[in-house]
């Protein structure tokens, strides 16, 4: 019998003569087992279990190649093979080698086999298993009890162990043949014969080797994979297990086996990769057939003739589209019918995946089973497309399924209705488990909402707690770092005491850093606050002293044409001195300008030039390199902290007091504290005023104490400038006056004083003054405060005071600049009027001397003044106005003293100058002795405020070559002319003015005369721009008439008393 089965019988037969051969040696041997030949039994036992093994080998190689096929019937034995999930089948192992039953096994005698029962084939199996295992400890006991073959109990031979440091060296692979370089050049050489050995090696050996040619084309006898097709089970239906007799029932598995003709066409015409998926486990042929292997091989045959056709390469998505027929499934009440005639014809064309398609079949019917969906219509050609997509996709969605469905749109509309999915199947179950779950998400969305609402609660307390220890933190470091700065402020400040007289007689250099340390609110409500500090421009001037240098800091961006012409300006010393002007020196070696580069950095917000200088690491540097090795310190403005901590880093003094002296004395309420401290005359009033029932309170007793008062000034503690002054009028507006005189008539004076008899007038006063304030009251800045209610806000936020205005049509404000050295010596350095350009109550500029107050009195109320100061640790320059405020004022006396030369006596309030000889031309002939030098008197108008808002439209060399040919100059022989300082060059529209005369009334005239020629220039009929000359012009109009009226007086007087003398005579 030819076939594997013949090989199996004789292989065993084989094996039965080798352990006859066994059983007679070991019959012959009867003295027992120590004379045993061992090594004959271990060649016999090894020859027997090669031989298995051979020919096991070529049995699985035969049956690997047989056809499977799934077997309809359930097989009670292990798989004889496995199948990979990529469909490549795994050789098993030889103990799990399964022998089928085939009828050639045994011997043929004559007759038929019997029948083999399950029990006795798995019998046989077994002991084919132990008798092909040598080792086994069930294999002696096998072969004594079939073949009464007694076998020697063989130990387990111990092999030696390999160290796995060796390495083995040397060629472990032979030579292989090559082709010769002649093979590839000559092309009539025939094909190289190949040995089985080559062949083995496979065919990318043979082209990497040469043997055969890389162009060539290698073509196949037998293909690698043969396309075949698959039965399948019926999804709906259960598998049967087949009964263990009759071979009708092997015919019928045959038959049902063997696939139809349509679908065998239409699998023979796949393309690549429609193969037909490996079958499972239990596709293998059954054990108890005898007849299906010649059934198999002839259907394996015909499969494989009707694969080597070649046919047209059509795609499986083109072939349904194309499809003739369409398949209208009908799904009623969302079950499928598998008897209908569209769904048997849809099977038919999807065999080859109808698993898949019967799949979405029944999704889509669970989807209409799920909604209660009576009838729907399925497309079968519109599934065959979605397949694809469904396989190896994601799982449909609902619109998906709704487009295989012929009437989706009422499908759909079902679909869409409220609560349809409960109405289906479990839609009881459905309904309580969207209850639960909805009562679920409410409450767990409730706790979470309160758990994120608590949560936020502690991060919110947890970061303000943070941030609150972090500004305790800070503010414990500024405080030790401010107290560290205090300590160095004082000890440095007592150093420069003791070594002040030497200091100021040495070679030194003095900072000028002119800040104004106000309060924020304050700085923010200034406008232009940098030009306010830049406008003590003046202070260069103290290089007039051979023994100063000057660093002004400067909180403006000055250009090289504004450096020029203050090179030029200071140079004009010499030339003053000698009276020539052509006599002009090179002095900027003495003084230099510097500007903080944090100005371009924070140029939109008001701070103090301490601050910007504390906060420009590089012209601290360049400060630090200027002053290396010299006697310096520091000349400040309004000190603040900042200032302090700028010390610090340079280490130089302040000439100035600690910063909280400074601000509380610098105050409205400090300043009449500091007078009432000196005993020097004060106008009626009350200060630190911090509320409207306090200030109506306090208005309404000073009212009474004081009725001949017509006009009450309101002072804001902090402002500067007049910025924060308002007043009112209440003489001649308060209804109930008559009627608080007839009651001061009607106690009398005595009676009048008493407290109580105040009561009735105080409450009625009370009662009327908020609507007369409102109604009267107006701020002198109204641009800043355009109503009462605005700068009483702002009165009562910072505190103030009430004074008097002085009853009095013409009033002149006094302004007085004083220094306290560190050695406690106060001086007056000097004295002028005030000249009011923009309001009776806001000062514009200064003249000097002063010619107001007698000099003596002044000095003693300037005295008494200074020594209060002095008192309270107020050291350095500081200014007095004595019908007003205090405030830090520009050093403009200083351009004066260095412009003319000449000097300021405090005591006699006179301004000497001394007048260059005039100098002989070459033709002249000296006839006389040269004169000496005359000391005559000058007068001078200054300003600092002056505001032209045209200005900016020119430059200011423009403006300068203007002036020049108006005549508006300086005669450095005679000392008299103007001068202008210049403060910054971005708006150019605020400027000082500087005018020298030998009177006062011609230096007035002249001022206001100069005013007029450049308002003049720089005004234009069509164009209204911002000024104040005008407000100057009228005011030193004003002062000239007050002035030729006292003139007219003084000399009416003198006309008397000397008429007077006369007659005594």
């Amino acid at each position: 019998m030819a076939g594997p089965g013949a090989e199996v019988g004789a292989l065993l037969a084989q094996v039965q003569e080798d352990l006859q051969q066994l059983k007679a040696k070991l019959r012959g041997i009867s003295q027992g087992w120590e004379s045993v030949d061992v090594g004959s039994l271990e060649d016999a036992i090894e020859r027997t279990k090669s031989g298995l093994r051979k020919h096991a080998e070529k049995y699985l190689n035969a049956v690997n190649k047989s056809v499977l096929t799934i077997s309809p019937f359930e097989s009670t034995g292990p798989c004889s093979r496995q199948i990979s999930k990529w469909g490549i089948p795994v050789e098993a192992s030889q103990k799990e080698i399964v022998f089928p039953e085939m009828s050639s096994v045994s011997v043929q005698r004559g007759t038929s086999s019997p029948h083999v029962t399950s029990s006795s084939k798995q019998k046989v199996l077994t002991m084919l298993k132990l008798l092909s295992d040598p080792q086994n400890a069930q294999n002696r006991k096998v072969l004594n009890q079939n073949y009464g073959v007694s076998m020697p109990l063989m130990r387990k031979r111990k092999m030696a162990p390999v160290s796995p440091r060796r390495v083995a060296k040397g060629v472990t692979v032979g030579n292989l043949s090559v082709a010769p370089p002649s093979f590839h050049l000559d092309s009539s050489c025939s094909v190289l014969p190949l040995t089985k050995m080559d062949a083995q090696k496979g065919i990318l050996s043979l082209i990497e080797r040469g043997l055969i040619p890389r162009a060539a084309r290698i073509t196949l006898e037998k293909p690698l994979l043969l396309p075949k097709p698959a039965p399948l089970h019926e999804f709906h239906s259960k598998h049967k297990k087949r009964s263990t007799g009759g071979s009708a029932e092997s015919k019928k598995t045959v038959a049902a086996m063997a696939p139809p003709r349509s679908l065998t066409s239409k699998g023979s015409k796949g393309t690549k990769g429609s193969i037909a998926p490996p079958p499972s486990c239990t596709s293998v042929v059954s054990l108890k057939k005898p007849k299906l292997l010649p059934g198999i091989q002839t259907w394996q045959s015909a499969v494989h003739s009707a694969g080597l056709q070649k046919t047209p390469e059509v795609t499986l998505t083109q072939g349904f589209r194309d499809l003739p027929v369409e398949f209208n499934i009908v799904i009623r009440k969302g079950n499928l019918d598998h008897g209908a005639p569209d769904l048997l014809a849809f099977k038919d064309h999807c065999c080859l995946f109808w698993g898949s398609a019967l799949c979405f079949l029944e999704r889509v019917a669970r989807l209409l089973r799920d909604y209660a969906v009576p009838l729907a219509v399925v497309k079968g050609k519109k599934v065959m497309e979605l397949l694809l997509d469904f396989e190896f996709h994601q799982r449909p969605t609902r619109q998906e399924f709704l487009s295989v469905i012929k009437n989706q749109v009422a499908v759909r509309k079902l679909l869409n209705r409220p609560g349809q999915r409960y109405r289906g199947q479990n839609g009881t179950e459905a309904a309580a488990t969207k209850i639960q779950a909805t009562w679920r998400c409410y409450t767990f969305r409730k706790a979470y909402i309160n758990f994120r609402r608590r949560q936020w609660a502690s991060g919110v307390v947890a970061i303000s707690w943070l941030v609150r220890m972090h500004m305790v933190r800070v503010r414990k470091t500024l405080r030790e770092s401010r107290q560290k700065h205090l300590e160095n402020f004082y000890a440095r400040a007592k150093h420069l005491a003791a070594n002040w007289n030497r200091i100021r007689t040495s070679k030194r250099t003095v900072i000028h850093i002119p800040s104004l340390g106000y309060a924020q609110y304050v700085r923010e409500a200034t406008p232009d606050f940098a030009i306010h500090q830049g406008s003590q421009i003046g202070r260069l001037c103290e290089i007039q002293d051979p023994n100063v240098d000057v660093i002004y800091v400067c909180p403006l961006q000055l250009s090289e044409e504004l450096r020029q012409y203050y090179r030029k300006l200071l140079g004009l010393q010499a030339a003053v001195r000698s009276g020539d002007p052509e006599d002009i020196a090179d002095l900027q070696d003495r003084f230099k300008i510097l500007t903080p580069e944090a100005v371009n950095s924070f140029s939109s917000r008001p701070l103090a030039l301490a601050t910007l200088l504390k906060y420009s690491p590089k012209t601290i540097q360049r400060i630090r390199n200027l002053i290396r090795g010299r006697e310096a310190y520091i000349v400040g403005g309004l000190l603040h902290q900042d200032d302090l901590e700028v010390a610090d880093v340079l280490d130089l003094p302040v000439l100035g007091p600690d910063p909280e002296v400074s601000r509380l004395y610098s105050s409205k309420s400090g300043s009449r504290r500091v007078f009432a401290a000196a005993g020097v005359p004060m106008p009626p009033g009350q200060q630190d005023i911090y509320s409207r029932k306090q200030m109506v309170e306090v208005l309404s007793q000073l009212i009474i104490d004081y009725p001949d008062v017509k006009r009450w000034v309101f002072k804001v503690d902090d402002d500067f400038g007049g910025n924060g002054t308002a007043y009112c009028d209440v003489a001649g507006n308060l209804e109930c006056d008559p009627w608080v005189q007839k009651e001061r008539r009607r106690y009398g004076p005595e009676a009048w004083l008493k407290k109580w008899a105040h009561e009735p007038a105080l409450a009625k006063i009370s009662q009327e003054l908020p609507g007369l304030l409102a109604q009267h009251a107006k701020a002198v800045n109204e641009k800043r405060f355009p109503t009462w209610g605005k700068f009483l806000q702002t009165f009562v936020s910072q505190g103030g005071v009430i004074e008097a205005f002085p009853p009095s049509d013409s009033v002149t404000n006094l302004t007085v600049d004083m220094l306290i050295e560190p050695t406690g010596t106060i001086t007056t350095v000097c004295a002028g009027d005030q000249i009011h350009a923009d309001g009776p109550l806001r000062s514009s500029g200064t003249t000097f001397p002063q010619a107001s107050v007698e000099p003596g009195v002044l000095n003693s109320l300037c005295l008494k003044i200074g020594e209060a100061c002095r008192a309270r640790g107020v050291v350095g320059y500081f200014s007095v106005d004595f019908a007003t405020f205090i405030h830090p004022q520009t050093m403009g006396q200083q351009v004066l003293l260095y412009v003319t030369n000449g000097k300021l006596d405090s005591r006699s309030r006179r301004f000497e100058v001394q007048l260059a000889p005039k100098k002989l031309k070459f033709w002249q002939v000296r006839k006389e002795q040269p004169q000496a030098a005359s000391q005559v008197t000058r007068c001078v108008v200054m300003s600092s405020s002056m505001t032209h808002h045209n200005l900016s439209l020119i430059y200011y060399s423009v403006f300068l070559q203007m002036c020049k040919a108006q005549g508006i100059g300086f005669d450095v022989q005679q000392k008299e002319g103007t001068i202008f300082m210049l403060f910054e060059d971005q708006k150019r529209h605020r400027f000082g003015m500087l005018t020298i005369g030998e009177h006062l009334q011609g230096v007035l005239m002249t001022f206001a005369h100069h005013l007029f020629i450049i308002y003049q220039e720089l005004s234009a009929p069509n164009m209204h721009a911002e000024t104040n000359f005008k407000g100057a012009v009228q005011d030193i109009e004003m002062i000239l008439g007050v002035a030729e009226h006292n003139k007219l007086q003084f000399e009416e007087e003198d006309l008397q008393a000397s008429k007077a003398q006369g007659l005594t005579k």
